[in-house]
């Protein structure tokens, strides 16, 4: 399958069924990730300013249990946090640099939404957004990230338990989803995404325009 056949444009996402079986430490194999489709991104949140050395590239697997999302994230610089919890959660993580997914299992429910971020270092965060709240929402998540140092890129990856996402799992529901990065130790700091927010200002808490993301077997 060509490069161009394996990408999603335009503002819908998929999520592959994952078919094999994972790795040892339970995530899927780089065959596997193969066979997901792309989507990559690297304009600002208002669609401007392009930096293909900032290019992030998104690929989406589902099982009935867990949502798996894989984000390789070129990058000119690094900055992250020294310190975390010990399970490695760190609240601001926004405040370095970080990949992110919102998604929104219920599009009926616009004003509500999960966040999910990771970082180069694997430090990371989940909440569980809904309009003047901002709860931890303790998925459950695990992450492996590698550094690749010399072709200037990171490679994270998430475990999403279904669980903490819906009550029961329908592959056969759409949901809504949005992808992000941010870069840069001051600012101004680069912040991209998906799709774009449009505001002003620096704010991916758009749902607004938020894309589609549907599972495929």
């Amino acid at each position: 399958m060509s490069f161009e056949e394996n990408q999603f444009k335009g503002s819908r996402a998929a999520a592959v069924k994952l078919t094999e079986p994972c790795d040892a430490e339970g995530f899927p194999t780089p065959s596997s990730w193969d066979k997901a489709k792309l989507l990559r991104f690297d304009a600002d949140w208002q669609g401007k300013n392009a930096d293909p050395e900032r290019e992030t590239e998104v690929r989406l697997l589902w099982t009935s249990q867990i949502l798996f999302v894989r984000f390789r994230a070129k990058y000119r610089t690094i900055t992250v946090f020294p310190d975390a919890e010990p399970s490695g959660r760190r609240d601001q993580l926004w405040d370095r640099d970080v990949a992110e997914v919102f998604l929104q299992p219920d599009p009926s429910n616009l004003r509500r939404y999960k966040e999910f971020e990771v970082s180069p270092n694997g430090q990371w965060i989940d909440l569980d957004i809904a309009p003047g709240e901002k709860h931890d929402l303790k998925s459950g998540m695990t992450r492996r990230v590698v550094l690749h140092e010399g072709a200037k890129e990171w490679v994270a990856e998430l475990a999403i338990p279904m669980r903490c996402l819906v009550k029961k799992f329908d592959s056969a529901k759409t949901w809504r989803v949005n992808f992000y990065r941010v870069e840069g130790a001051s600012e101004p700091r680069f912040y991209s995404a998906w799709q774009s927010t449009g505001t002003e200002v620096p704010n991916f808490h758009v749902p607004e325009v938020f894309g589609e993301l549907v599972f495929a077997e």
